[in-house]
Formats: structure tokens, C-alpha cells, sequence
């Protein structure tokens, strides 16, 4: 029997991947729809919803040349995004 992920759960492991490749490096737009195939749409309200779950993630630059970075990733362990990536991936 295989459980198919619920809306929640598919919505904060989007938030964690996304908080998660922002910190490693690929943090604009175009890059994460290069790395997740995901639309520009789902990604920018992603990052936007950050907050929501007290990650704090700001832009920094110009509109054109710009970028994101975490600066606060609240009660959220790291540690376990990066041992549960191909899981978190999987999921989504």
C-alpha cells in the first residue's frame, strides 16, 4: 500500500527544498526552475510563504541581478534536509 502525500505535506517539503536550495547556492528564480522543473509561479509564492513556517529568506540586489538568501531558518533543522533530500524529493 503506497500513501500518497498529502497537500500539507507536499507544501512544507516544497518549502524545505526550496529554503534548501537557496542556501546551497542556487538562489534565483530561473536557477530553481532549472534545478525542480518547478513553474516560476509555485516558486515565487514558495519563497513568499518562507515566513510562514519562520524562515526568513530576503532578497538581495537589483530586481535584474539579484538573489535570495536565508538568514534565519527558525526551528527548522538543517541537518535533516540534507539527510532526507532524495526523500523530500521523492515526495514532490
Amino acid at each position: 500500500m503506497t500513501l500518497i502525500p498529502t497537500k500539507t505535506k507536499t507544501s512544507y517539503y516544497r518549502r524545505l527544498y526550496i529554503a534548501y536550495l537557496i542556501d546551497t547556492g542556487v538562489s534565483t528564480v530561473p536557477q530553481i526552475m532549472l534545478e525542480t522543473g518547478m513553474p516560476r509561479r509555485t516558486i515565487q509564492d514558495t519563497i513568499k510563504s518562507l515566513s510562514e513556517i519562520d524562515i526568513i529568506c530576503v532578497f538581495i540586489g537589483a530586481t535584474k541581478d539579484g538573489h535570495y538568501e536565508i538568514t534565519h531558518w527558525g526551528a527548522i533543522n538543517q541537518k535533516w534536509i540534507t539527510n532526507n533530500l532524495q526523500h523530500i524529493i521523492t515526495v514532490l
